[in-house]
């Protein structure tokens, strides 16, 4: 997820804080107690708000306990230990797996091949555990990066690689942890349930690709790598007469990409209202509200003429 999904700190109540770093440090524990040490380099902080996410509608009250680790051997952290962190820590190394082969794939780097061979027996034991997250991650992956080699000029394509992404995260992880048997009578309302979760993974997942390649634009034209906004919106490079610096390129197209980041938020936003959440409200809309509100105003505002009518980068 690329590390944008995070709180507005300064806006966290201490104890939301020491929840939140909770369920992380929840899932570092996990991921080293189940696969091993060297898997933990793949966590992020985008896993503790899948698990919080998922978890909230769970009624089963968080229970901290504070413990020891092998980076904080000394003072105590709070630790979290749920289903759902068991979930967000198998899926972090899902995505690891995919990207070490994608690394492979792209120019055959020796570190990606030999992350391959230490991950493999891991990966085999999350194919078992999680097939239709594996293969539905890896078959959208696949037709997202198939679009981005061929040098797909429509956003709308390219985001919904994505986003399917997201959807399938969500969708399995709402089925890993609340499951959908015919014979329960509460069947319709967990399918429910499942679609609410999907529904804010999926807009969640084009707001993720789409402010990513925002952030990117200056790196992707140095290094003359793909960025579908350059794509789409044909950046002026070389042209007699209309050549246009980074800033002006951002400016050109700020009104269209600041109406389409804002509004993948207003759904997830709706998505939210439409869970009936039990537990961590509060880091929730923070994330939702604060975090991915600001980490959006962050890029923007790169884009947005002074006074003077000058660009700034």
């Amino acid at each position: 997820m690329l590390g944008y999904v995070i709180p507005d700190k300064g806006e966290l109540k201490v104890r939301e804080y020491e929840i939140y770093t909770g369920y992380y440090c929840g899932i570092c524990k996990y991921i080293g107690k189940t696969y091993g040490q060297l898997p933990r380099m793949v966590l992020s902080y985008d896993a503790a708000f899948i698990a919080l996410l998922l978890a909230c509608v769970d009624p089963e009250p968080d229970a901290p306990v504070q413990e020891h680790c092998v980076v904080h051997h000394i003072k105590r952290k709070t630790v979290i230990r749920c289903r759902a962190i068991e979930y967000a820590g198998d899926l972090m190394l899902i995505l690891a797996w995919y990207k070490l082969l994608d690394d492979v794939q792209d120019d055959g780097r020796n570190s990606a091949k030999a992350g391959l061979a230490a991950f493999r027996g891991t990966w085999r034991k999350l194919q078992k555990k999680h097939p239709a997250l594996c293969k539905g991650i890896g078959e959208h992956l696949d037709a997202l990066n198939a679009l981005e080699r061929e040098g797909c000029d429509s956003i709308d394509r390219v985001a919904e690689g994505f986003a399917q992404v997201m959807d399938v995260i969500f969708r399995e992880g709402a089925a890993f942890l609340y499951g959908l048997e015919d014979e329960d009578a509460d069947s319709e309302k967990k399918a429910g349930l499942h679609e609410t979760f999907a529904k804010a993974g999926y807009h969640l997942g084009k707001w993720i690709y789409l402010i990513d390649a925002a952030d990117d634009i200056e790196e992707n034209l140095e290094a003359g790598t793909y960025n579908p906004l350059l794509t789409r919106f044909g950046y002026r490079a070389g042209k007699e007469n209309a050549e246009e610096t980074p800033g002006q390129f951002r400016a050109r197209i700020d009104e269209r990409l600041r109406f389409n980041l804002y509004h993948y938020l207003a759904v997830l936003g709706e998505s939210l209202e439409a869970l009936d959440i039990k537990k961590n409200s509060g880091i929730i809309e923070n994330v939702i509200y604060f975090g991915l509100n600001r980490r959006t105003d962050e890029v923007l505002r790169r884009i947005l003429p002074d006074k003077h009518g000058r660009t700034r980068l």
